[in-house]
Parts: structure tokens; C-alpha cells; sequence
């Protein structure tokens, strides 16, 4: 039998394990969201986060703004999808209470795999043109020294991003610390690139996935896995896929509670520290 690696804790103890200042690798509201987690964080309070959103962030991006526990966002977008504007981020922009590393989806997917690869950093085509090189300064434009006949070849080079912790919900855990993450390679990727990865999942089986031909091609391998605790419906109000659908009503319900800040500190003081799901 393999090596237990992974810590199998408590929803508080895990979320615990996040410290002030922390860089933090969060998915995006189709991939996972561990919204349980979120709140333990809220309940806390975390603070001065700097949060990679990979590549776009959603309602536990604005969540986590809206409880003051943001420093600064890096992030291709933060939207609230088809609920429209997220509210706290919005505002928090506006009065520059959070500060803004505009990115992109492809070059924040770069950075990651530099980090993953164990390089400083990874080239990218598609951004000299844009904005985006007079708001980056980390990012540079080179010559390609690969390229034919001395003809001139700029590329942007984009410094690998090594998150602190990355943390997400899954569907499954074995006893072994593996996760299964299905299709979500987003996921993976994060592991590999974060010094620790934290993860929440709706249920630990005693089984070692990784000997399942069908389950291993999802998996994390628990080598990759700092912790994992259960957390039934901790992705809620959003969609876990195979196993419950978003909560459309629930999403509203914050939209529009949010776009004041007394709104969203009413719904934190209903929400995060006293109604939760069954």
C-alpha cells in the first residue's frame, strides 16, 4: 500500500492553514469552487490576500473582497456570468481599495506551467499590441533567439507564477489523499504549480484510486495534495459537476444583496456565519 502523504483535517483546520498575505490559486465558478472553505476563511478573518484567479474569477473572489480579506487580484476577468457585474470587486476597484494585475487567460495558464515545469519563466505570442505590456512591467518582450536568417522576432516572456496555496472542492477523495478531478485539468495544473494545494471534497472512499484504470486519468495523486477535508455541498451555491446543479436563486439572492456594502454584510451575517446547506 502506498505512503499516507496527505493530511486528512477538519473544514477549519484546513482553511486555517491559509495565512495572512498568502498567494492563492482559486478556479474559476465551472471548475470546482471550495465555497465552504471560503466562508471558514470569511469567519476567520483571513487577510491581504493576493489571489490568482485561474484564469477568471467569480463569487468566492467577490466574496473574499466584500469581507475586506483582499489585497490584490490578478485575473483575466472577475464576473458574476450571467448575473452580470461581480458587486464588491466592482467597487473595491473603483475606490482602490484592491490593486489590479490585469492579465489574460492564456498568459495566467503560462505562468503556471512555467511554474509547473520548474522555470523562471514561459514565452507567449497574442499580447505585444495590447495594454497590457504598459500595465505589466513583469512582463517582457525579447527577441526570439531561435529565430531563422537573424530576422527580428518579439515575444513576450511571462514570469512563472508559483502560488502559496492553490484551493478547490472535488467530488471524491481515496483515503490516500488522491483527488479525483475528472475533466477539470485546470486543477491538476494548480497542484503542480502551488507549494501546497488544500482541497475540500463531498466524500473520502476507502479505495485507492489511482489502481482504477477508469478514476486514475482524473486523479490527483495525493503526492501533490497538502490536505483534504469533507465538506457535503461545499462547492454550493455553485454547480458541482455529478453532483448537484447550481443554485441560481441563491447567486441573485447575492448579486443583489451585494451591491451595497451594508447588503453584503447583511448576507455574510446570514450566510457565512449561520445558514449553510444540508
Amino acid at each position: 500500500m502506498p505512503a499516507q502523504t496527505t493530511e486528512i483535517l477538519d473544514l477549519e483546520t484546513l482553511a486555517s492553514r491559509i495565512p495572512n498575505g498568502a498567494r492563492i490559486a482559486l478556479p474559476p465558478d465551472y471548475s470546482g469552487c471550495a465555497m465552504a472553505a471560503v466562508r471558514a476563511l470569511m469567519r476567520r478573518p483571513v487577510r491581504d490576500l493576493h489571489i490568482i484567479a485561474v484564469p477568471a474569477g467569480g463569487m468566492q473572489v467577490d466574496m473574499l473582497i466584500g469581507a475586506g480579506s483582499v489585497a490584490r487580484v490578478e485575473a483575466a476577468a472577475v464576473t458574476m456570468g450571467e448575473n452580470g457585474l461581480a458587486p464588491r470587486f466592482t467597487a473595491a476597484l473603483k475606490s482602490g481599495e484592491i490593486e489590479m494585475w490585469d492579465a489574460t487567460c492564456p498568459a495566467i495558464q503560462a505562468g503556471l506551467q512555467a511554474a509547473e515545469k520548474g522555470i523562471p519563466f514561459m514565452p507567449l505570442r497574442g499580447i505585444i499590441g495590447s495594454d497590457l505590456l504598459r500595465v505589466r512591467p513583469d512582463w517582457k518582450v525579447i527577441d526570439n533567439p531561435l529565430a531563422e536568417d537573424g530576422r527580428r522576432d518579439p515575444i513576450v516572456i511571462l514570469p512563472a507564477i508559483t502560488p502559496d496555496v492553490t484551493l478547490f472542492h472535488a467530488l471524491k477523495a481515496d483515503r490516500y489523499g488522491n483527488v479525483w478531478i475528472g475533466v477539470r485539468r485546470e486543477l491538476m495544473l494548480m497542484a503542480h504549480a502551488s507549494r501546497q494545494a488544500l482541497v475540500t471534497v463531498e466524500q473520502i472512499e476507502d479505495v485507492n484510486f489511482l489502481e482504477d484504470p477508469v478514476l486514475a486519468a482524473g486523479t490527483i495523486p495525493g503526492l501533490y495534495i497538502t490536505a483534504i477535508a469533507e465538506a457535503k455541498n461545499g462547492a454550493w451555491p455553485i454547480e458541482l459537476s455529478g453532483a448537484y446543479p447550481a443554485d441560481r436563486t441563491a447567486q441573485a439572492d447575492y448579486v443583489k444583496a451585494a451591491r451595497t456594502a451594508d447588503g453584503f454584510a447583511q448576507w455574510a451575517a446570514e450566510v457565512v456565519h449561520d445558514r449553510v446547506p444540508a
